[in-house]
């Protein structure tokens, strides 16, 4: 493996590495989370020389291979119990040190725990994982290593970084190739960094073009907003007209206003969420005054209508289905209601796909964003079930990519470089062992 072979040149590679450390042959080297971090940016898996006896290097190299087959940020280290290695801060310094968002697994000992990125996998989810493979307890490292990852594998969100390369590891490596990575390392170092940028930008590319084709419908949806305000025609010192009327009035301008500014301001795909929660939250203030003016009731804060939010305020859920998908309620405006009781489609926002103008819910994931904003909290995903947008949403991908809905992730994705710009919190906080965010920290054949 990579990480071994670079570890065998420690004394080449001194003069290019701040942490490297340097063993007398045939010695046990003591390593610490500098030593771990170094190798996790090499590879996926690590096993410390004094723990050697608990992972062999073939059951390492077969688990590290299996990882980066499948392409997904997953750090595992098996290390001894001793100082370097505090249980309450290990997760941290290692993941602190390696900088790159991921899931980060460790075997300390006996003992075993794993912390993520919020952007890579919850803290439940992390949570449910490690307390599946901790059972049952003395279970050998490399049965419950693999079992850990063949389970989290499918649940990551992200790529592996791009510093891991696609090396088929070291087997078979002749002498003079030792003399040939020493003297590269500097430059391989470089080499990397230019890959990790080459992968940013095509993401940024993505973003963009996902960005466009929301500015076309978000626009859309800002000048509706707007034509409203001019339907309505209030002015606050019009006869008749009391503070609250003015209140609504005064909100309604200001979410015209901030949505305006947040398009204008937008960078990726998800800040386009908060743009729609603001119209919808102006379309709320718009219905309150026109119900006031006219001395109606003021209407029940719902959410807009699900086949086009231009429509306004829903005001029943009534049962629909989509092409080919399951029956499911929705809210619906006064009109699609009444189209839907006499057996008529109601009338969809459509928007332009590669195969024409088709409904939003079937024209990919960069809408997702924008309907968030619209139908947050846990609807969304339930409004949207058997769709193509509903499917793109039940996938890792989409929340790295995107960031939709509550599937949001943070600014880095899973593999990207944050270098210590992370929640602390996700890998175990203050302490595992009063059960930190892992429901009991680590917890092997006897724990600590």
């Amino acid at each position: 493996m990579k990480t071994r072979l670079l570890t065998a040149l420690s004394g080449l590679l001194l003069a290019f590495s701040a942490t490297a450390f340097a063993a007398a042959p045939g010695a046990v080297a003591a390593t610490g989370p500098e030593t771990v971090a170094e190798a996790l940016k090499d590879g996926p898996v690590y096993v410390d020389p004094r723990a050697r006896g608990q992972l062999s290097e073939a059951d390492e190299n077969a688990l590290a291979e299996k990882i980066k087959d499948a392409d997904k940020p997953l750090f595992v280290a098996v290390l001894p119990t001793g100082a370097e290695f505090p249980e309450d801060t290990v997760l941290q310094n290692v993941r602190a040190l390696t900088g790159v968002t991921g899931l980060y697994a460790i075997r300390l000992g006996d003992g075993f725990n794993a912390g993520a990125d919020g952007s890579v996998m919850s803290n439940q989810a992390v949570e449910n994982l490690v307390t599946a493979v901790k059972t049952p307890a003395g279970t050998d490292a490399d049965t419950q290593l693999n079992n850990f990852v063949d389970q989290a594998l499918p649940q990551i969100r992200g790529d592996a970084p791009a510093s891991w390369g696609t090396g088929a590891g070291d087997e078979g490596v002749d002498p003079g190739a030792l003399i040939t990575v020493g003297a590269v390392a500097a430059a391989g170092g470089a080499g990397a960094y230019a890959i990790v940028r080459r992968k940013r930008r095509l993401k940024a590319e993505e973003e963009r073009a996902a960005l466009d084709k929301l500015r076309v419908v978000v626009d859309e949806d800002i000048t509706a907003f707007g034509e409203e305000l001019e339907r309505l025609d209030f002015h606050p010192s019009e006869k008749g007209a009391d503070d609250a009327m003015r209140r609504d009035y005064e909100q309604g301008l200001d979410s015209y206003d901030k949505a305006k500014s947040l398009m204008g301001s937008a960078e990726h795909p998800n800040d386009v969420r908060a743009v729609t929660q603001a119209l919808e939250d102006g379309r709320y203030s718009l219905a309150a005054l026109d119900a006031r003016r006219t001395g109606r009731p003021v209407p029940e804060r719902r959410t807009p209508c699900f086949f086009d939010p231009r429509h306004g305020l829903s005001v029943a859920d009534m049962p629909w289905s989509p092409a080919g998908g399951a029956e499911r309620d929705v809210p619906v405006c006064a009109a699609d209601a009444a189209r839907l009781k006499d057996g008529l489609d109601p009338v969809a926002r459509t928007v332009e796909t590669n195969d024409g103008r088709r409904p939003y819910w079937e024209a990919g994931p960069a809408y997702g964003p924008w309907a968030g904003g619209y139908f947050g909290g846990g609807m969304l995903p339930g409004l949207l079930v058997g769709t193509m947008l509903g499917t793109m949403l039940s996938t890792p991908a989409y929340a790295a990519d995107y960031g939709g809905g509550e599937f949001s992730g943070g600014e880095y994705s899973g593999g990207d470089y944050s270098g210590s710009d992370f929640n602390s919190s996700d890998f175990g906080g203050g302490g595992w062992g009063g059960g930190g965010d892992f429901g009991g920290g680590f917890d092997g054949g006897g724990g600590f």
